[in-house]
C-alpha cells in the first residue's frame, strides 16, 4: 500500500482512481472529487474541505479525520466504510451506500444524512440538525445514540436501537420490523403507520404516539405528561409501567396499564374494535 503523508490536494480529482493508498495528516482543499473511483484507501489524521471526496469508492477507512461545512455530500455511491473518532460538520453524507460501520462520530449538521443505505452498524455516535435521517435505509443496528433532529428513519426496514436518545418528531413513519430498547424517545407523532414496531423499556413523550400501526408491542415502557391520544386505530400489544394520559380508540389487541386519565371510544372507531384495555388500578 502506498502511503501519503503532509500532503495538500486541491481542485478537480486530484487523487482520481487511486487504489490501495493510505493518507496520513493530508489536506483535501476546496474542489470536487478528490478520491473518485478508488478502491482501499485509508485516511488518517486527514481535513477533507472540498465537495465530493469519496464518491464510487470500495473499500475504505477514516479515522481521526475532520470533514468541513465545504465537504458536503462526501461519502455516495459506495461500499464497505468505516470511520471512527472523527468529526463530520458537512450535511448530507452518506448516501446510496451498502456497508456502514461507524464509532465515536460527531454530526453536528446531520441533515439528509444516511439516505437509501443499507448494513449500518453504528455506536457511540450523535447526531443534530438531524432532518430527514435514515430515509429509506435497511438494515440498521445502533448502540449509544443521541440525536436531535425530526422526520427521522422514515421508511425504514429492519432496525434494532438500543441505549438511544431521540429527540425527533415523526420518527419511525411507515418503518417495517423496527426494534427499540432502553431507550427514550421524545417527540410527537411517533411511529404513525409502521408495522411490526417493537419497544422494550423506552420512555415516550409527544403527542398522539403510535398511531395508525400494525403490530405494534410495548414491553416495560412508560409515559410522559405530554404523551395523549396514543393508540388511535393501532394494532397493538402493550404493556405500560405508570400513567397514561390518554388513549383513543386502538382497533385490536390488549393494553395493560397501570392507570390512564382517559379512555375514548367514540363513533370514529374503526373495526374490529375489540382492543382490550385493562388498567391495573381498577380505577377505569
Amino acid at each position: 500500500m502506498k502511503t501519503i503523508k503532509n500532503e495538500e490536494f486541491g481542485g478537480e480529482r486530484p487523487l482520481f482512481g487511486s487504489h490501495d493508498l493510505r493518507l496520513e495528516d493530508c489536506t483535501i482543499h476546496a474542489g470536487e472529487s478528490a478520491l473518485k473511483n478508488c478502491s482501499h484507501i485509508e485516511a488518517v489524521r486527514c481535513s477533507f474541505e472540498g465537495k465530493y471526496p469519496f464518491w464510487h469508492v470500495d473499500g475504505f477507512s477514516i479515522a481521526d479525520c475532520l470533514f468541513t461545512e465545504g465537504a458536503r455530500a462526501a461519502l455516495w455511491y459506495s461500499r464497505n466504510c468505516s470511520m471512527v473518532n472523527t468529526i463530520v460538520e458537512a450535511p448530507k453524507m452518506f448516501r446510496e451506500l451498502k456497508g456502514i460501520k461507524l464509532r465515536n462520530v460527531r454530526i453536528p449538521d446531520a441533515q439528509e444524512t444516511l439516505w437509501h443505505c443499507s448494513d449500518v452498524d453504528i455506536e457511540d455516535v450523535e447526531v443534530d440538525h438531524a432532518d430527514y435521517l435514515f430515509m429509506h435505509t435497511d438494515n440498521i443496528r445502533i448502540r449509544s445514540w443521541r440525536q436531535q433532529g425530526n422526520y427521522s428513519f422514515q421508511y425504514c426496514r429492519n432496525v434494532e436501537i438500543s441505549e438511544a436518545d431521540i429527540h425527533s418528531k415523526d420518527a419511525f413513519w411507515n418503518t417495517k420490523d423496527v426494534t427499540v430498547r432502553d431507550s427514550r424517545l421524545d417527540g410527537e407523532y411517533l411511529g404513525w403507520y409502521s408495522e411490526n414496531l417493537h419497544l422494550i423499556n423506552c420512555h415516550i413523550s409527544g403527542t398522539q404516539p403510535l398511531c395508525y400501526c400494525k403490530g405494534l408491542v410495548l414491553e416495560n415502557c412508560t409515559f410522559g405528561d405530554d404523551a395523549d391520544l396514543a393508540f388511535e386505530e393501532s394494532d397493538v400489544r402493550a404493556d405500560v409501567r405508570g400513567h397514561v394520559v390518554s388513549i383513543k380508540n386502538p382497533t385490536t389487541g390488549r393494553i395493560t396499564v397501570d392507570s390512564v386519565g382517559d379512555i375514548i371510544l367514540d363513533e370514529f372507531r374503526k373495526a374490529p374494535a375489540d382492543c382490550e384495555i385493562i388498567v391495573r388500578d381498577g380505577k377505569n
